[in-house]
């Protein structure tokens, strides 16, 4: 009975989001509605993550009910979206209130307290099993104890960490086995790379999970774009850890608006280019060895995007909050550190690039890669906002885990915090998100192993990263008053959790610009 009312529950979640679609397609410019556009994208994020969880509901009574309260907890989103604008929308108001009958059926508080710290069996094969422990053991005994440090007095990543990590493979883990990393091809190398990055980024976003990104987008790019010559010689020293990487993006006056950029680089006489121009949260641009630069080639500003190329700019590494270097011929390359309320360590540079000339052999795909970073730089993103879901559960994980272990510690009024309904509902609440999340991350790597997945990637990147900063929320309000103190390791994922949403797209721009059209144009 229960798994025909949540197929029919999903038809007509489905039939809403297609008739709000509907009514946006028959607008002159759907995006000049982008409040509804806003929304739908996202409830068709949390809609897709509750179909692809609905598997997981044949693997034993617990996961079946983890599935329903995500499920409820979706189409009560969905519901709540709907409300007062059905006839506005040309909503049906047959399938709001089937999904309300699901929800009062599958989605009681009872319900939801049923679910606080229930434990779920690991479905991992022994190989994943092993990548994860292994990973988790990695982070309880190098980061963790490193991790509060380096955020409250705003450090730099530990070496030890970096060098740790470098061993374990963790930077080549989808750099294929030819240029010195362990990808093999197969759908496993994407399920270990969101496992390590789930793991690290439970012991820590910042000095953990994080590092192995900026390498998988540079790594991407290269993969797609590069020379021969490029792949052989880069990717080994991307893979090996020898050559840590940043990526040079955004600008101060162009955040998501990458086809705006003004930083260029112009071809010299010699071959030579000399690049000119600021770029801002330039995470570890610092102690990065090589920095992922997007800049215009084409000086006529009318083509856009297809003006833009990536460079490879091979730097010194720098310690602390600031850096200059400086070339023979007068160009300089300097960069400061921006203070953040939290994800610190690897530290958020603005840099300037001042007549700074790089070889022609920086250019991503030589001179038949003039012109198409635009697109190079997608292909990394797409695999940096898979990380960037995997980042939030690891972080919802922890958020989650602390949480329990406060509130069975606690006494309240003569009973234990986790003895009250509304803790536990938040408890399972948590769960139910986490683990649908966790579970669309490895299908989504599934699709990307197979050259899939661009809406996807974007839809669990949107869903998790938001749902991260309910989940470490409700945690620190759990935690009450020492929930604000910086000695519970909650108040660090707390202002953690709050970056998940900008960067990798911001949330606005990746729900209207990526999920939003997509899904118009479906």
């Amino acid at each position: 009975m229960g798994n025909a009312d949540l197929k029919t529950a999903l038809r007509s979640a489905e039939a809403i989001v297609n008739q709000g679609l509907n009514y946006l397609r028959k607008k002159d410019s759907p995006e000049q509605d982008q409040v509804f556009l806003y929304e739908l994208a996202h409830a068709r994020s949390a809609l897709s993550i509750a179909q692809g969880f609905s598997e997981f509901a044949e693997k034993g009574d617990n996961e079946k009910l983890f599935v329903e309260l995500f499920c409820a907890d979706t189409f009560k989103s969905l519901s709540d979206m709907c409300f007062g604008r059905e006839t506005l929308w040309e909503i049906s108001i047959d399938d709001i209130q089937l999904l309300n009958r699901y929800v009062a059926t599958y989605g009681s508080p009872m319900q939801y307290s049923s679910a606080a710290n229930l434990p779920v069996k690991n479905h991992l094969n022994e190989e994943l099993q092993l990548v994860a422990e292994t990973f988790r053991r990695f982070g309880k005994e190098n980061i963790e104890h490193h991790a509060e440090s380096v955020h409250r007095e705003d450090l730099d990543v530990p070496e030890s960490i970096i060098s740790g990590l470098a061993e374990l493979g963790c930077f080549g883990l989808s750099i294929p086995e030819r240029y010195g990393g362990t990808a093999t091809g197969t759908t496993l190398d994407n399920y270990g790379m969101v496992i390590a990055t789930e793991e690290l980024s439970r012991a820590s976003l910042s000095i953990g999970g994080s590092l192995i990104t900026r390498p998988e987008i540079l790594a991407r790019a290269i993969e797609n774009g590069g020379t021969d010559n490029q792949k052989q010689r880069l990717l080994p020293l991307i893979a090996s850890g020898e050559c840590m990487s940043a990526v040079a993006v955004t600008e101060p006056d162009f955040g998501s608006d990458v086809a705006g950029i003004t930083t260029n680089a112009r071809r010299l006489p010699n071959g030579d280019w000399e690049i000119n121009g600021v770029k801002t949260w330039c995470t570890f641009a610092g102690r990065a060895d090589l920095l992922m630069v997007l800049a215009r080639t084409n000086p006529d500003t009318s083509v856009g995007h297809r003006g833009l190329s990536i460079f490879v700019v091979e730097k010194d590494r720098a310690k602390g909050h600031s850096f200059t270097f400086q070339q023979d011929h007068g160009g300089k390359l300097e960069g400061r550190a921006i203070p953040t309320l939290g994800y610190r360590g690897m530290h958020s540079f603005e840099i300037s690039f001042q007549d700074w000339r790089v070889p022609p052999a920086s250019l991503i795909g030589g001179e038949s890669g003039e012109g198409k970073g635009f697109y190079l730089q997608m292909a990394g993103f797409e695999n940096g906002r898979l990380q960037t879901a995997a980042r939030a559960v690891g972080v919802m994980q922890r958020a989650y885990d602390e949480a329990v272990l406060y509130s069975q510690e606690r006494n309240v009024f003569g009973e234990t915090l986790f003895d009250y309904e509304l803790t536990q509902n938040k408890l399972g609440r948590m769960s139910a998100i986490i683990h649908a999340c966790r579970q669309y991350t490895y299908k989504v790597g599934e699709l990307m192993s197979r050259g899939e997945g661009t809406l996807e990637a974007a839809m669990v990147k949107a869903y998790a990263c938001k749902a991260a900063e309910w989940v470490t929320r409700e945690s620190m309000q759990i935690h009450g008053g020492f929930g604000y103190a910086e000695e519970y390791v909650v108040s660090r994922l707390y202002v953690d959790a709050r970056v998940l949403s900008i960067f990798e797209g911001a949330d606005e721009t990746l729900c209207l610009k990526l999920i939003g059209r997509r899904i118009l144009s479906s």
